[in-house]
């Protein structure tokens, strides 16, 4: 949109230029230090592909690319399974309490991942609860969940909600007159879902699974914590980098390009099937939930209820967990007591709550500054220069966070750009990498402000920074709040970037129940995921009351 008399150099051409500058320092530079050093003798100088052909001719690396892709492959699957049918049933279905198991779903998604590898430790590890349990009844010696399949569990349950948002959007956006119409000419019920549901939403769904591919195939702490022997390629990145800190630090830049170029390639796979069949409609007679009976109904309740129970069980675990009884944070000793919170939140030399929270509220005030301006920028002043600021907010979405970690450790790690060991390279990407949220929430809801609206307070007098802030800006809030929501969820959660960027003095929640854990102190793990839980589930409480919705679109 162009205002008349307004001049092809303005302000808004300033705020892209400066934006634009700012991710070529903090996105571009970074990974193009990669690939160099990737590509790049240390010592001569000179050209090589040593790197490169180390991953790809020996077995113990390039396997973890094998158990990458199986782990993913079958995590997005089953997410699929389980998310599409469970939005078809909270759609056509009235489930008692559905409001409160929707926000319940939200908050499974919400939480980290890893927090859902050490809960079903917890439970299913070798000294687990269910563990013993079942070794005591069957007189079995069974091993935990350690390896592909716990991680498989783990990811399957902590994703599934995102299909499940998706396609329960989409759902919502469904005529629901077609279904009718070909139960009017005998379809039954089945062959209703198959022919004409799963089509319409099948865009949704694929672009949603896609997105989970991409987000497990780029987690770090789930397989770190119970892999084990299965590798996958994140944890070989941060194990050859922790490695070759001081070194040849070459081939962590090799692995880092192999997975850059994988996660672009999904990145642009999603966007192809995403815009593809992609079906237009108006739903004069949207979906609605029918009171089911008899076994319909039953099943119903048992299947949402089992999905959702699982789902929230790892919150629930590390919630009882946090006031048992322990010594010293390792045993715990039967009953329930504050040891585990007197160690961890009332300790004296306990900074790691103040950062999350500093760092958090700094890096999200910057994102929702620049969420706003981006999402207008892309939207109602298109151009080429817009249109490549739009596709580079992206990259740090589809870059695992330990590659952009080390991509800045390369690159801010001497002078004339000095960062590293600073609170604020650990604000830079926080921002960098979980403004993508805040952005695709902002562009989507600005492009349904018709710009009529701000033509009118323009003719009226008002000028155009004017009307953007007094009318476009409120008119962009809840959207931008709904994405805001999920970029300060996931800051106060992330640990891939900041497992690499973090000291002593900046570490954060995510980072001491990582440590924590790996030390095997529990009871102390279990206080701070608690406090990173109920952070999460009072954020999302507070964005429900500000906004009046009862759902994130993202």
């Amino acid at each position: 949109m162009r205002y008349s008399g307004e001049k092809r150099f303005s302000m808004w051409t300033s705020f892209s230029l400066i934006i634009l500058a700012i991710f070529l320092v903090f996105i571009i530079y970074p990974l193009a230090l990669v690939l160099y050093k990737s590509v790049v003798d240390p010592h001569s100088g000179s050209f090589t592909l040593d790197y490169l052909l180390k991953f790809f001719t020996k077995k113990f690396y390039w396997s973890t690319l094998v158990n990458s892709f199986q782990v993913t492959v079958c995590s997005t699957l089953l997410a699929a399974l389980i998310g599409l049918p469970m939005a078809y049933v909270m759609r056509s279905v009235k489930i008692k309490g559905s409001s409160l198991l929707d926000i319940l779903i939200v908050i499974s998604y919400l939480s980290p991942p890893f927090i859902g590898a050490y809960a079903w430790i917890q439970l299913l590890g070798r000294n687990g609860m269910v563990t013993n349990l079942i070794n005591e009844l069957f007189g079995i010696t069974f091993d935990g969940i350690y390896g592909f399949a716990g991680i498989v569990l783990v990811f399957t349950l902590q994703s599934f909600p995102l299909v499940y948002m998706y396609v329960s959007g989409a759902l919502k956006g469904l005529d629901n007159s077609l279904n009718e119409a070909a139960e009017s000419l005998g379809c039954g019920r089945v062959e209703r879902i198959m022919r004409i549901i799963v089509p319409l939403i099948m865009p949704t769904l694929l672009a949603s699974s896609l997105l989970v591919f991409m987000r497990v195939f780029a987690d770090f702490g789930t397989p770190m914590l119970i892999g084990e022997g299965f590798k996958t390629m994140p944890v070989l990145i941060y194990t050859q980098f922790m490695s070759e800190v001081g070194g040849d630090d070459g081939f962590a830049a090799a692995l880092c390009v192999i997975i850059i170029t994988l996660t672009i390639l999904m990145f642009f796979a999603q966007r192809f099937l995403a815009n593809r069949s992609t079906y237009s409609m108006t739903a004069l007679k949207p979906m609605a939930a029918e009171q089911a009976t008899g076994m319909k109904n039953m099943l119903s309740h048992a299947f949402v209820y089992l999905v959702v129970a699982l789902a929230i069980l790892p919150q629930a675990v590390v919630i009882y967990t946090s006031f048992l009884k322990s010594n010293g944070g390792q045993v715990f000793t039967g009953g329930f007591g504050l040891q585990s919170y007197e160690a961890t939140l009332f300790a004296k030399d306990n900074e790691v709550i103040w950062n999350t929270y500093m760092l958090g509220v700094i890096s999200i005030s910057i994102i929702v500054v620049l969420g706003i301006l981006i999402s207008y920028l892309t939207v109602r002043k298109r151009n080429v220069l817009n249109s490549t600021l739009d596709t580079i907010t992206m990259f740090p979405y589809i870059i695992p966070g330990s590659v952009l970690g080390i991509s800045f450790l390369f690159a801010f790690n001497n002078p004339p750009i000095l960062l590293s060991g600073t609170a604020l390279i650990m604000i830079i990407a926080f921002t960098i990498r979980r403004l993508p949220y805040t952005v695709r929430s902002g562009t989507a809801v600005i492009g349904q402000i018709s710009p009529s609206v701000e033509e009118a307070a323009i003719s009226l007098g008002a000028s155009e920074m004017k009307t953007f802030t007094k009318v476009t800006v409120p008119m962009m809030m809840p959207g931008v709040l709904a994405g805001a929501i999920m970029s300060w969820v996931t800051i106060i959660s992330e640990l891939s970037s900041s497992i690499i960027l973090y000291t002593n003095s900046t570490q954060t929640l995510t980072i001491s129940i990582y440590t924590e854990v790996i030390r095997g102190n529990y009871g102390n793990a279990s206080a701070y995921s608690t406090i990173l839980t109920i952070t999460s589930i009072l954020s999302l409480l507070i964005f429900y009351r500000l906004t009046g919705r009862r759902d994130i679109s993202m």
